[in-house]
């Protein structure tokens, strides 16, 4: 999407503010409410003409292999394990060869030296500011592709911390985040019985919440976390359907976290 477009989503956004200034200048607060009314359908209009469901699904598709290569070449070179874990997500999303290719594509494109990551940040930012479930799950995608060579580098956080900004991310909601992708490899790796302590302590840090937490707040938690991962509603709002299985797994990962804690507590 050029820069162009980009500008002209900027100025729209504003329409409904315009839209209710020249309603009071010309007919008062009926003028204004009118006027407001006409700027809000202004600004959905163009909006659903740039940022179509297939619009949208391409856009993410394309960021997501792009920022993932940005992401492994932060520290100077791009290791087997981060190559690789580029291609696991492509099987994992059962894509097809041209599919592979075209992503595999967009991670070199994401790799160069010069590639401005505005160019995709930007349109992104704008496409899932008001979808937090889809922004979570571009992030943790970002986060495991760090994590891919065992430890994240002072220069991979960085570019996820400006990923993070442009997404509207604070800090403190990055490193939540972190925290529980941290925890989630740890649970997922580990080949300690479901019973283990070190277990169980993991399974909570998935769940973002404190061991000492009642009943009630768990299965908050949980819900919250199932809901913002459910592949259908995530797919509504954006997700390419490629993408459904990386969901689901993510899904499957909170529920086995959610078994172990509340097996711990009989």
């Amino acid at each position: 999407m050029n820069q162009q477009i980009v500008k002209s989503i900027g100025k729209f956004k504003s329409g409904l503010i315009v839209g209710a200034l020249l309603g009071v200048w010309s007919g008062g607060i009926w003028g204004a409410i009118f006027g407001a009314g006409v700027g809000f359908f202004i600004q959905r209009w163009l909006h659903n003409i740039l940022f179509g469901e297939g619009s949208a699904q391409v856009l993410f598709f394309k960021s997501t292999f792009i920022v993932m290569g940005k992401v492994a070449k932060a520290d100077g070179r791009v290791t087997e394990h981060e190559i690789q874990f580029a291609r696991d997500v492509m099987i994992r999303m059962r894509l097809s060869d041209e599919k592979k290719r075209e992503a595999m594509g967009y991670f070199s494109e994401g790799k160069e030296a010069d590639y401005d990551l505005t160019k995709v940040l930007r349109p992104l930012s704008l496409l899932i500011q008001r979808r937090s479930a889809v922004k979570i799950m571009f992030l943790e995608i970002q986060l495991q592709a760090a994590m891919a060579d065992g430890e994240i580098s002072a220069r991979e956080l960085q570019v996820i911390q400006e990923v993070c900004t442009f997404l509207k991310m604070s800090q403190q909601e990055m490193n939540q985040l972190l925290s529980r992708m941290q925890a989630q490899q740890s649970f997922h790796g580990s080949s300690a019985a479901p019973s283990s302590k070190s277990m169980i302590a993991e399974a909570y840090k998935v769940l973002g919440v404190a061991a000492d937490v009642g009943d009630a707040e768990l299965k908050k938690a949980y819900r919250r976390l199932m809901s913002q991962h459910h592949p259908d509603k995530l797919v509504a709002k954006g997700l390419p359907e490629e993408m459904m299985q990386l969901a689901k797994e993510k899904t499957q990962e909170i529920q086995a976290a959610y078994d172990v804690v509340k097996t711990s507590r009989k």
